[in-house]
Formats: C-alpha cells, sequence, structure tokens
C-alpha cells in the first residue's frame, strides 16, 4: 500500500490559481502557479496538480491531502448567479429582507439604489407559528400552512433551495427543526437551510439573510465541489479534500455543502493564516499582512500571532466601501480590508481627464497586455514592467515571457498622448496611485483600531504584493519590511499551515449579574460537542482539541458588542467579577474608557475549536549558482531611474546582507528595494528590510 504522506494547498485567485506541494518524509516543497479558469475552477486545480505531480516525481495515491480555498459563494453573490430561493419565516415577517435596517447607506445620495434582496417577494411566504423571546412557544406551528406554502414554492415557482428563519428560532429551534422534517418528508432532495443551524444569533435580519444566502448558493457549491472530487479522483487521489474557512480553520467537504455562506471570505483568509504563522515562526507581534494578487490587494492586522477577525460580514455591496450597501450576514471571518488594486487593475482616463486605476480588472482573461493574450488597456502589471520592477525574460520563472513593446504602445496610446505626458510618467503615475490608494486604506482601517503602521512591521506577499511592498512601506513609514521565500504563492501555503479549526456560537442575552450560568455551560457543552464531531472529519490534523471561550458583551442599553474572552468553564456566580474585568479591558482597548456602575450583559456566547497546526519551512537549500544577475534600470519613488543590482533569490544564503537598490527575482514573484534599504537573509529564507527615514 503505497504511504501517504504529501499535501498540497490551493489558492483560486481572480487571475492566478496558485498551489504549493509538501512532502515532509521526503523533503520535497514545490511551488506552482496557473492561470485561473474562471468559466470552470476546478479546470485549474486538476492541471496544477497533475503538474506538481509530475515535478515532484510523485503519484496521486502519495497525497495525504488537498486543501484549498474558493472565491466561488463570493462571486456568485456578487454576480447574482445563484438559485431561486424560497424563503419560509414567521406570519407578519415575510419582508424582513425588504425592510432591512431602514437606513440609507449614502446619505448624500437622493437617487441611491436599493439593495437587492436575494429572495424577491413573491417567494418569500409567511406561515403561523411563534415562540417568545426566552424560546417557550406562544403559538404551535401551522404545519398544514407550511406544507401548503412549500408546495406552492417548489411545484409553482420552482425554487432549487429554500431557506426557514423563524423569530426567536436562536433561542429555541423546535419550530425550524419541526418544520425542517415536514419539508424533508414532502421534497427530500430540496437544498434547505435552517437560520437557527447556521446563524444561531440574535438580530432577524442578518440570521434571515445569512440563512437566505446560504440557501442561494448551495445548489452551485454543491455542484462544483462533486465535480473536483470526481475529478480528483479520476487521477488517483484518494485521500481527504478539505476547505478553508473565513474564519480561517478547515472543514470538510460535508460541511462545506451544508454551510457554504461560511467560506465566502475562504481564500483571502489563507494569507492571513500564512501571515501570522511566520510571524510565530520570526517573533513579529506587531504585524501588518500586505496580500496583492492580481485583482484585489488586501491587508490584515497580526497581533502576538493570530490574525484579527469579526463575527459578521457585508457580502455584494453595491458600493465596495460604503457599509450597509451590501448583504449582512453573520459569519466569522478574518478581518481585513480590501481594496480593487492589483496586478491586473487598468489604468484609464476619468470624465474629468484624471488618471485613475482600478476598480477595472483584467484578470486572467484577457490579463494584462504584457500577457499577450488579448488585453489592450494598460495595467498595473504592465506599470512594473515599465518601470524595471518586473524581468520580461523570467516572468513565471521564463514559462512566459512579457511583451514589453506592446505595453510601451498601449500606454502611448491610452494615457500618455492623452494627458501629454511621456510614457515613465504615466506608469510611474499608475505606481503611485495604486501605491497611495492602498497605504489610505491601510491607515484609515490601523485608524478605527487605534492603532499606529509606524509601530508595525510588514510581511508582503503575493504576485504583486512585493513588487509594491517597499513602495507602500515608505509610504507608511514602515521600518521593517519581511518578504518569504515563495511570496507569490505564501497564501497556497496558508492551506497547508493553518490549524484545523472551526468556530461556533449561540444566542442568549442576559445581564452577568442575572445570567443563568448552567444554561450557558450547556450551551458550551452543545458546541464543544459538536465541535468534535466536525474536527474529527478534518484529515489535515491530528491530536488534542483546543478550545476557547468568548462572549459577545455590551453595556446595557448600547447597540453594539465587543468579543470578550472568557475562562473556559465550567462558569458560575463566582466568576462575575472576572468576566467584568475581561469585559472593561476589552472595551478600554478599544474606546480607551469604560462606564463604572452600569450593568453588563452578553448577547452572543462563542467557541472556537482547533487542532495543532503543522510546521512547514519554506526555506531551501542554495542553488549552485551566480547569485547576482545582469543588472538593470529601475524606477524608484523620490530617486528616480537607478542602476540596480539584480539577484537568484534561491542562490542567496542564510546570513546574506545585500545594500539596496535590488532587486530579487523568483519563479511567483519579484521584490525590489531603493537605495534606503538594507537587506538580511534570516535562517528560514525571508528578506528582512530595514528601510532608513531621514530623521
Amino acid at each position: 500500500m503505497t504511504e501517504k504522506t504529501a499535501r498540497i494547498g490551493v489558492d483560486i485567485g481572480g487571475t492566478f490559481t496558485d498551489f504549493v506541494f509538501h512532502d515532509e518524509a521526503r523533503g520535497i516543497t514545490r511551488t506552482g502557479k496557473r492561470l485561473t479558469t474562471p468559466d470552470d475552477p476546478g479546470r485549474a486545480i486538476v492541471e496544477g496538480v497533475k503538474r506538481l505531480l509530475e515535478e515532484t516525481n510523485s503519484q496521486a495515491a502519495q497525497i495525504h491531502s488537498i486543501v484549498h480555498g474558493t472565491t466561488l459563494i463570493t462571486n456568485t453573490v456578487l454576480e447574482r448567479t445563484g438559485a431561486r430561493v424560497g424563503l419560509i419565516a414567521t406570519k407578519g415577517f415575510a419582508d424582513t429582507l425588504e425592510m432591512g435596517h431602514e437606513t440609507r447607506y449614502d446619505v448624500d445620495d437622493l437617487f441611491q439604489p436599493a439593495v437587492p434582496v436575494i429572495v424577491p417577494r413573491n417567494l418569500r411566504r409567511g406561515v403561523a407559528g411563534r415562540l417568545y423571546a426566552d424560546g417557550r412557544e406562544r403559538e404551535p406551528l401551522d404545519v398544514s400552512g407550511l406544507e401548503r406554502e412549500v408546495r406552492s414554492l417548489v411545484e409553482d415557482e420552482k425554487i432549487e433551495a429554500l431557506a426557514i428563519a423563524f423569530m426567536n428560532s436562536y433561542r429555541n429551534p423546535m419550530h425550524e427543526l419541526q418544520a425542517r422534517e415536514v419539508v424533508k418528508d414532502l421534497y427530500p432532495d430540496l437544498h434547505l437551510t435552517l437560520s437557527s443551524a447556521v446563524a444561531p444569533e440574535i438580530r432577524e435580519y442578518e440570521r434571515t439573510n445569512t440563512a437566505c444566502v446560504n440557501a442561494y448558493v448551495q445548489p452551485r457549491v454543491h455542484g462544483y465541489l462533486d465535480k473536483l472530487v470526481d475529478e480528483l479522483a479520476d487521477l488517483g487521489f484518494d485521500g481527504d479534500l478539505s476547505i478553508m474557512l473565513s474564519s480561517g480553520g478547515l472543514t470538510t467537504i460535508e460541511d462545506a455543502k451544508a454551510f457554504p455562506v461560511r467560506l465566502i471570505e475562504s481564500g483571502p483568509a489563507a494569507g492571513a493564516m500564512a501571515a501570522a504563522y511566520i510571524a510565530r515562526q520570526i517573533g513579529e507581534d506587531h504585524l501588518i499582512s500586505f496580500d496583492m494578487g492580481g485583482t484585489t490587494a488586501k491587508m490584515c492586522l497580526i497581533e502576538e500571532g493570530e490574525p484579527h477577525v469579526k463575527h459578521d460580514f457585508e457580502a455584494g455591496r453595491l458600493e465596495r466601501f460604503k457599509k450597509g450597501s451590501g448583504l449582512p450576514l453573520k459569519v466569522t471571518v478574518v478581518d481585513m480590508i480590501e481594496i480593487s488594486g492589483g496586478g491586473g487593475s487598468i489604468a484609464s482616463i476619468d470624465r474629468l481627464g484624471l488618471m485613475k486605476v482600478g476598480p477595472r480588472s483584467a484578470s486572467s482573461v484577457p490579463g494584462p497586455v504584457a500577457y499577450g493574450r488579448g488585453g489592450t488597456e494598460p495595467t498595473v502589471t504592465d506599470a512594473d514592467l515599465m518601470l524595471g520592477y518586473l524581468n520580461p525574460q523570467f516572468f513565471l520563472g521564463g514559462e512566459m515571457e512579457l511583451a514589453l513593446g506592446a505595453v510601451q504602445e498601449a500606454i502611448t496610446t491610452k494615457l500618455s498622448t492623452p494627458l501629454k505626458i511621456d510614457d515613465e510618467a504615466s506608469a510611474r503615475g499608475i505606481q503611485e496611485i495604486v501605491n497611495e490608494s492602498m497605504a489610505a486604506a491601510t491607515r484609515m482601517h490601523m485608524a478605527e483600531k487605534g492603532k499606529d503602521p509606524r509601530r508595525y512591521s510588514m510581511l508582503a506577499f503575493g504576485g504583486a504584493g512585493p513588487v509594491h511592498a517597499y513602495g507602500l512601506a515608505k509610504l507608511l513609514k514602515v521600518e521593517k519590511l519581511i518578504v518569504p521565500m515563495g511570496a507569490g504563492v505564501i497564501s497556497a501555503f496558508g492551506f497547508l499551515v493553518a490549524a484545523p479549526a472551526v468556530d461556533d456560537a449561540r444566542g442568549y442575552l442576559a445581564r452577568i449579574d442575572r445570567i443563568d450560568w448552567q444554561q450557558v455551560n450547556d450551551l458550551f457543552a452543545d458546541m464543544e460537542k459538536q465541535a468534535r464531531a466536525q474536527l474529527a472529519g478534518v484529515g489535515a490534523g491530528t491530536g488534542e482539541v483546543t478550545f476557547g471561550w468568548q462572549a459577545d458583551m455590551r453595556y446595557f442599553g448600547q447597540g453594539f458588542e465587543v468579543t470578550v474572552p472568557l475562562p473556559t468553564g465550567p462558569l458560575g456566580p463566582e466568576h462575575v467579577g472576572q468576566v467584568r474585568d475581561a469585559f472593561e479591558a476589552t472595551y478600554r482597548e478599544m474606546f480607551d474608557r469604560v462606564v463604572k456602575n452600569h450593568p453588563i450583559e452578553a448577547v452572543n456566547w462563542r467557541l472556537t475549536a482547533s487542532l495543532p497546526a503543522q510546521s512547514i519551512s519554506l526555506a531551501h537549500v542554495p542553488i549552485d549558482a551566480p547569485a547576482e544577475r545582469p543588472s538593470r534600470d529601475v524606477s524608484f519613488p523620490g530617486f528616480g531611474r537607478v542602476t540596480t543590482r539584480v539577484f537568484d533569490r534561491y542562490a542567496l544564503k542564510s546570513g546574506d546582507e545585500i545594500p539596496g537598490p535590488a532587486v530579487f527575482e523568483e519563479r511567483e514573484t519579484s521584490f525590489a528595494v531603493g537605495p534606503d534599504a538594507t537587506v538580511h537573509v534570516d535562517e528560514h529564507a525571508n528578506l528582512i528590510v530595514a528601510i532608513k527615514y531621514a530623521s
């Protein structure tokens, strides 16, 4: 029997699909990158896995597990290409989705479009039956009315999936469970989502929306995952296939198919998990994770070796940067900001005659002009090539030669001639605009959390991240910059080093001086039982399960909460003082004040459960070849064109120290620093950059 020792991480991005192959037993680590196939994302995965097997002289039967993330859910919501969904709600509350928060997301726009709902009015039905706020039954569920409405939705309206969201079901799911049995008896193959299963938390609008979005994407996710499983099986793969959650944990195919809404930020989370792993490895307690790919750039804060997380998310915004213009969901996600600044972001001239970059992207099809695949509009990657950051003969390790002549022609025609500037200024303008946009977004994100970027180091990765890292770091006044080995595919690496983990929550609103602590302990016991069962099916990890208890808390009368760490129970009245102190410490850190002698209440109770993460290093044995390549001119902000030494990163050794200006080339990305920086290679093959600023 073939021993299964290899693991593969796969990150499907908007432009490229990245791979990391790791076989600890044979001492093999291999990276790869292929253009994403948006019409069939699984095709790029299968093609990439085939190539990795060939390059490492491996068989599919040797693969222990494959872990991947997907943007399928996000894209389905953005493009509104999901299933035809029906909603069964409590009678009188079928219009919760339409009413929303009854607020405007842009008070200055008198003609703002309404946020489109996932389930239109004709597919929303109310059924009699009611629970009190504490979960006691007030009125029995009208089973005959439920059967009538479900038959109408399925047979007359031809729905493909159904969501059920009853009032106060987060406290007691009895009516939703009863409804599930009725629906399954009538239509056993209908995709069904219960709000009490996918988001058992207070707040009716968010819980209903989460259930509806889950039902909306479920049929498409089922089809995608079933097809992927079959195609990998055809290769001979019979190991475990896991999916990354939006929170950065891993889950099984079965759970992913049941709750696909929890994968909505699956892809971006992997980069943050990789950054957190590297931060722990090198002892960086305060880090800015900067991930720039072909379509977007993402920034996340890593504190004490862990990424910030939040427990709500807004999907499918009409206006990407306007809160309230999308669908609010109750899901746990890594807390990051995302801007439309990637290598494929298109530069153009707006109605005022000014250059702008994004939000349109060339994506993988047709891609930037430099790819020679039919792109005609200049992009960020094209500007990087013009400015000397990329080697046209060594892109993707030489597999794709970049068309510098076509780039110069596109920039001249589309930008330089209309703006009456030279091509160098146009390219410099593209890079400065995207760098300034990323810097402004990062400053705002950190200011909202009371953080100063000058007190942080930065870790840069993604295909375009290292290319722009030096310019962005200087704008933020960051003194220490880190670029890991394999930076261009580090998100795929994140899938392999992320701990198998799940999170859960239960709603129970009560003042902490009046809480029924036995009920709290029972809620956590139930969540722990479910978490152990989920983790048992994840083939990527073994060992003892570690639990963390938290609560969403607030001062009595407030309308928002902060998430507070709790002692791992059981809890009782003797812990009230400890819980109060934990809340005040968290509140003070966020708002720099506390309110004394005011009642405190808990809203939701949260559990995190994880298995130990696996330790992997991307450090390599340096190749036996000259480290230095022919020099070239590179344009650096504040210095202009400078003759710059170029290095083969795979030939650098631990302890090497190189003064700037310098360019470091590897298969999947390129990294450059100006004359005011010094680069040191550490024992993990990371490039550690010290930037000097004028005092």
